[in-house]
């Protein structure tokens, strides 16, 4: 099954196949920023599971030790999908972007930087490992 995920308004758009290898819900300062929410909900692709983009992506460059390109619509600014040097061959997406609903998140990541009102299904994984981007 293929899904686009899709800016605000419309001018940038990636469509991936099959389910995410890792559907996640993220504390990190960096997912929060990112949204401008209490935390960040990401899907996870192989390369080759990016089927297209379309429209102009820009590009902003976090140079860090996890270095990070992230790729937005310049016209609305909404951040669709990234790339991140510690996860080679593999793609975020924006999860909140899908036109189709993809599945319960799988992850619920650095818990320790939660907001104290935030409670999410103990179910989901607390860390994540290679094995989880085979």
């Amino acid at each position: 099954m293929n899904n686009n995920a899709i800016c605000c308004c419309g001018q940038l758009r990636i469509e991936t196949e099959g389910e995410p290898l890792v559907h996640a819900v993220c504390h990190c300062s960096n997912c929060k920023k990112r949204t401008g929410s209490a935390f960040g909900v990401s899907a996870y692709f192989k390369d080759t599971q990016i089927i297209n983009t379309v429209g102009k992506a820009h590009c902003y460059e976090i140079k860090n030790e996890r270095h990070q390109k992230r790729y937005f619509c310049k016209n609305c600014g909404t951040t669709l999908y990234w790339k991140v040097s510690v996860l080679p061959g593999i793609t975020g997406v924006a999860a909140g972007c899908f036109e189709n609903p993809i599945p319960e998140p799988t992850h619920n990541l650095l818990n320790e930087n939660a907001c104290d009102w935030i409670e999410l299904p103990e179910t989901w994984k607390s860390e994540v490992t290679r094995r989880d981007f085979r």
